[in-house]
């Protein structure tokens, strides 16, 4: 691979992780990040599923060791990201990285968090079904709304597809 595509491919994921880092934070309702699915389904669309899951993973591993957010920072990413990277590099469709986000996110992310809470902080509590993913699903479905609002302008940009090129050629 020609290392100038590699700097440039880094460079874009880079940048990606420092706008989820940054812009989910500030967009956040409580227990709900909907910025982070716009930003998810972004990178799927823009990079496909493997660096849309290490934006992910960076951007959970930042959020726990910077911003004291509990492991809930990490599943509530990683599914949505991957799957909805999935679903497009299969079907080139932006609805169909919506739907792996909003999948991927709401109800897998929600389902895996309630052993990585119980673990965490070591209570069996049953209440945990009931928060996260009504949580979860709401976020994701806002945000992957967002986001292919977005998406709709972003894919007729010329500069947007040579970016899309370097991650599916």
């Amino acid at each position: 691979m020609d290392s100038k595509v590699s700097i440039k491919k880094v460079t874009i994921l880079a940048i990606m992780i420092a706008l989820d880092f940054v812009l989910s934070p500030i967009f956040r309702i409580e227990g709900m990040a909907p910025m982070s699915s716009v930003l998810n389904v972004t990178a799927a669309v823009l990079m496909g599923p493997w660096y849309a899951l290490v934006m992910a993973i960076v951007c959970a591993c930042l959020r726990m060791l910077l911003l004291g957010i509990p492991p809930l920072a990490f599943t509530g990413a990683v599914f949505g990201a991957f799957l909805a990277g999935l679903l497009y590099l299969i079907y080139r469709k932006n609805w169909m990285a919506v739907i792996g986000e909003i999948i991927g996110t709401g109800v897998l992310g929600s389902l895996a968090s309630y052993p990585v809470m119980v673990w965490y902080t070591g209570s069996s509590n049953q209440l945990f079904w009931f928060v996260f993913t009504p949580k979860f699903f709401g976020g994701a479905i806002s945000g992957s709304v967002i986001a292919y609002v977005i998406l709709l302008r972003l894919s007729k940009t010329r500069q947007f597809k040579d970016i899309q090129k370097l991650f599916f050629n």
